[in-house]
């Protein structure tokens, strides 16, 4: 027994030495990699950010006819609307109520750092002279109105006798296309009554810029007296004598009413309003005799729908134009102070519209006479169309 046991520890011993000598070698022990070096980062400064462009901004001052006369300063501030939309600029108006207002109210956009300030029209014109010497820096411009004026601005103040140098004025050749449509108006008269055919003419204010729609239309109706023999007259404006008739203002329709009642009266076929909406009730007394009336400044036929049918046409002085353009040139570095935009029919800042609705009722014959003076016009066939011989009822810088 003890025999067994010895012999099987000796197996046991020899068991193990063998498994002792057949156990795998010893691993080396790898030595780890040194890092590779690399190159610090470089710090770049960023590009510096460029603050946004502060936009350019226009302001507006209304006359007292508000800015939602649908004519005179409808039309200025369709023009400003035209440069908030295709230029980007910024723009805001204030509606006069009543003239003592001119001056704070320019006086407000010029205090609050405005590019440029659009006074409109004849009677800001010294107000403007005032505000425009206290702010040299700032562009201004005025429309239907140019410097100097010695009637509109005091002796003594810049304006009067000289042009302002950071004013650009904005002047209209409205004879041009006033006498378009007393051509055409005389023709259409002698239609209507071919006994005793008359014109009529009223005004709201007896200024310039009123009385040279009268100046244009009778020279254009004298014209056509001359041309075809006829003797159409006009009735409430003369220009040998500057006598008219005129309400006084360019708000009340009731005075607008009663001028071409009194008109029609006197027996005129066709009247013509300059004075923005106080023309407006004329066309429902056209109507009512059997005439036709004319409006102004711009086309009324989107203006007056109640009218179409007694709407003859309209004489335009394309204001958003000449306003669009100032803007753009002062934006571009081309401002012009002393200087004066001029708008004539060649440039298409005057015109008269289409006969929209009347057109079957305008021979041919007229409407192809009154396009031939147009261009005649323009190529300087015919060069006074009104002005030239009665400068006095005609604003200043045209001719």
């Amino acid at each position: 027994m003890q025999k067994k046991m010895y012999a099987a520890l000796s197996l046991l011993v020899l068991l193990a030495l063998m498994l002792g000598a057949c156990g795998g070698a010893a691993t080396e022990e790898v030595p780890p990699e040194e890092p590779v070096a690399t190159e610090a980062p470089v710090e770049t400064e960023a590009p510096p950010v460029e603050p946004p462009a502060e936009p350019f901004r226009v302001g507006f001052v209304t006359d007292t006819g508000g800015i939602d006369d649908r004519s005179f300063n409808t039309t200025q501030w369709n023009g400003v609307l035209r440069a908030v939309d295709e230029l980007g600029i910024e723009a805001q108006f204030i509606q006069s109520d009543e003239a003592t207002q001119y001056e704070p109210n320019l006086t407000e956009f010029a205090s609050q750092g405005y590019d440029l300030v659009i006074a409109s029209g004849f009677f800001l014109g010294g107000a403007l002279a005032n505000v425009a010497a206290q702010y040299p820096d700032t562009m201004f411009s005025i429309v239907d109105y140019s410097y100097p004026d010695p009637f509109g601005v005091p002796e003594g103040v810049i304006g009067n006798a000289e042009c302002v140098p950071n004013v650009q004025g904005q002047v209209y050749k409205t004879d041009q296309a006033a006498f378009l449509a007393g051509y055409v108006a005389a023709g259409m008269a002698i239609q209507l009554d071919p006994e005793g055919p008359a014109l009529g003419y009223f005004g709201g204010a007896k200024i310039p810029t009123v009385t040279i729609f009268g100046v244009g239309f009778q020279a254009g109706m004298e014209y056509y007296n001359q041309v075809h023999g006829t003797t159409v007259e006009l009735i409430g404006w003369d220009s040998a004598t500057g006598e008219g008739l005129f309400t006084g203002d360019f708000s009340d329709l009731t005075k607008g009413l009663e001028s071409t009642e009194s008109l029609f009266d006197e027996g005129v076929d066709i009247f013509m309003g300059v004075g923005g909406l106080i023309g407006s009730p004329g066309f429902d007394v056209a109507r009512e005799r059997g005439g036709y009336g004319i409006w102004v400044d711009v086309d009324g036929y989107n203006l007056l729908p109640e009218a179409r049918d007694v709407l003859l046409t309209s004489v335009m002085k394309n204001m958003d134009n000449s306003v669009f353009d100032v803007i753009q040139g002062s934006m571009e570095g081309a401002f012009d102070g002393c200087g004066v935009y001029v708008g004539d029919l060649a440039n298409g800042g005057v015109g008269i519209a289409s006969f929209h609705d009347l057109e079957g009722a305008v021979p041919a014959e007229l409407a192809a006479e009154v396009e031939q003076l147009r261009l005649d016009i323009i190529n300087g066939v015919i060069t006074d169309t009104g002005c030239i011989s009665y400068p006095d009822w005609c604003p200043g810088g045209l001719y």
